[in-house]
């Protein structure tokens, strides 16, 4: 059985109650849990909230909230991995035992149906303990520089000042969507990243929602992606 956990805690700092600030048209984790619900990839789609407000707008969404996160799981510092093994904990309580868990993130409405599928199978060929989308630097870290207090710029690999662009190993980062992993690698306390397999996806279809400009640039392109079908 395959369950999908959306981990949506209260108390955002950079943007207040980004998990179900409205997001064009409807509040942001709806849209999650729409994408999870047309995927028909899982048996159960549950969200782990700490609030009330979260878990109605969750229920109205037609994800479902059998318990209530405790908040010592629920603070700017608690890793994603001891949330879902705390769902999964949860529940066991209630009955609910499932093989594959996937963790979506609420703030991750570009999450790619064909990308779920497609990385699951994967992720059951090769009987991979976790698997998550990864994608691209827009431009090689090996060409970072900082910068001084003076102004003056410094490379943080000096040796590759001069090497051309595309002579540098590739280099990804983790997009930020969703996580499968097997139930026993979550409640093993597992590590997520280096545990599991990336699964790549282009980066003009990753964008990271932290602050209030990402938000205004994800409104923008999210209504571009809509006239594209995205995920039809």
């Amino acid at each position: 059985m395959n369950i999908a956990i959306i981990p949506a805690r209260s108390g955002s700092k950079r943007i207040k109650n980004k998990n179900i600030k409205v997001f064009n048209g409807k509040p942001m984790i709806s849209w999650v849990i729409e994408i999870a619900k047309i995927s028909t990839l899982f048996d159960k789609i549950i969200v782990s909230t700490d609030t009330m407000e979260i878990a109605n707008i969750a229920l109205n969404a037609g994800a479902e909230v059998p318990f209530i996160r405790e908040k010592n799981l629920a603070d700017d510092f608690t890793p994603t991995v001891p949330v879902i093994a705390d769902a999964l904990i949860e529940c066991g309580k209630l009955g609910l035992n499932f093989q594959n868990v996937c963790c979506l993130y609420p703030c991750s409405p570009f999450t790619n149906i064909k990308d779920l599928k497609k990385s699951y199978n994967i992720f059951l060929k090769k009987n991979l303990d976790f698997i998550y989308p990864v994608t691209e630097f827009r431009h090689s870290i090996f060409r970072c520089m900082k910068r001084g207090n003076d102004g003056q710029m410094k490379f943080l690999y000096p040796e590759h000042e001069l090497t051309r662009t595309q002579d540098l190993e590739i280099m990804y980062h983790d997009a930020g969507q969703f996580y499968w992993g097997k139930s026993d690698a979550w409640l093993n306390n597992k590590k997520m990243h280096t545990d599991g397999n990336g699964y790549v996806i282009p980066n003009w279809r990753v964008v990271d929602i932290d602050t209030k400009d990402d938000w205004k640039r994800a409104e923008f392109l999210f209504q571009m992606y809509k006239n594209l079908n995205f995920n039809n």
